[in-house]
């Protein structure tokens, strides 16, 4: 096998979230999206905690790591994360007081609306398994 043919990257594990406020991020995170929480270790070298979030059974998490110079919090993330029914998931949210948009709806597209953390950061919800109307 040479070089070239040899898979170095295996997968995807962990995306990164610059937060102000790990805690209020834990909040949202895990208190408002449902998210749970898989590990909360500080780390002396990021200046807070190195702390991890999923959907139950999910293979990547999401890490909320301390906001820095030159990686600011309120970015779009590209982060889309997967719902059942993006109507209900979208009401429960917006019940909770999260800054969600009104849901999307495509021909051929997933229902899908965008929303944001309480730093800004940009998330996207599609609707796992549907097509549009």
């Amino acid at each position: 096998m040479s070089e070239r043919d040899q898979a170095y990257v295996t997968g995807i594990r962990t995306v990164g979230v610059p937060v102000t406020d790990q805690d209020r991020a834990v909040g949202f995170y895990v208190g408002v999206l449902g998210l749970e929480k898989r590990l909360d270790m500080p780390v002396e070298q990021l200046g807070g905690r190195w702390i991890e979030v999923a959907p139950p059974g999910a293979a990547v998490s999401i890490a909320l790591v301390p906001a820095r110079e030159g990686v600011p919090a309120g970015v779009e993330t590209g982060i889309r994360l997967t719902t059942g029914d993006a109507d209900a998931f979208h009401a429960a949210l917006r019940a909770r007081g999260a800054d969600a948009d009104d849901v999307l709806r495509w021909d051929g597209v997933p229902a899908m609306f965008a929303l944001r953390d309480p730093d800004g950061n940009g998330l996207e919800v599609v609707e796992a398994g549907s097509a549009g109307d």
